[in-house]
């Protein structure tokens, strides 16, 4: 996998932040405090989070979650935080999670920022991150249901069009020009509750062949508070 910034390795910032931040209350508390463990581990390299990028076809501005920049280069990265619930107290601090329970919106917005960073056409690969403690996203499951273009369990491959609820719903549908395997990795085990073990995923998306300029990349639907409910993106 790339270096960020091609300075310090997703995995030495990975396994330093969890030492130090086993749990997040938020994704932008996993946000911020990624920033602070790349910072950390390689202080030439600048983090920016929510950096603004004008669309000019649309006069919209998207945004990274983060985007690192070092002599060597940028490196862009998504984040996705996903938990089911959980509550207890680590290194003397309350933690209260809440069940986000939909998986299948949290699957497709995932592919959706992998699509997204692909077509921004960074010269150097991009990552999109997830981490979570919902052991459904890294199991396999037997069921077929509306997402199954979209799942990401352990040893998966990405690639190809992914079609939502096989195709009947098109604004899901999602176009991957690369080819991802999915591995994931332990990140900690906090005890032996529900939800009390987090793995995450990282895909390192590589640019798009012929990668459409920032100005002609559609943004997508908004990602909403998976804390809250959510509108009803797809026929059931």
């Amino acid at each position: 996998m790339d270096m960020i910034a091609g300075t310090v390795s997703l995995e030495q910032v990975m396994e330093a932040l969890s030492r130090k931040r086993p749990i997040f209350h938020s994704e932008a508390d996993f946000q911020f405090s990624f920033a602070q463990a790349v910072t950390a581990l390689a202080p030439k390299v600048e983090c920016r989070l929510e950096r603004p990028m004008l669309n000019t076809a649309t006069g919209r501005t998207e945004y990274l979650d983060l985007l690192c920049s070092g002599a060597p280069g940028e490196t862009a990265i998504e984040f996705k935080y996903f938990t089911r619930r959980w509550s207890g107290e680590v290194g003397g601090e309350a933690f209260e999670l809440r069940a986000h329970a939909a998986t299948d919106l949290l699957r497709l917005h995932f592919v959706h920022d992998i699509v997204r960073l692909e077509r921004f056409g960074f010269p150097r690969p991009a990552l999109a991150v997830l981490l979570t403690n919902e052991p459904g996203l890294w199991r396999r499951s037997t069921r077929k249901p509306r997402d199954r273009d979209f799942h990401l369990h352990e040893g998966r491959q990405l690639s190809g069009t992914l079609l939502w609820a096989d195709g009947t719903y098109a604004p899901n549908t999602r176009d991957i020009q690369g080819t991802y395997a999915l591995t994931w990795h332990n990140y900690w085990q906090l005890d032996d509750q529900p939800g009390g073990h987090f793995r995450y995923l990282a895909v390192e998306v590589t640019p798009a062949e012929s990668p459409e300029p920032l100005s002609s990349v559609d943004p997508g639907p908004d990602m909403p508070d998976l804390g809250d409910p959510l509108i009803e993106q797809a026929p059931q």
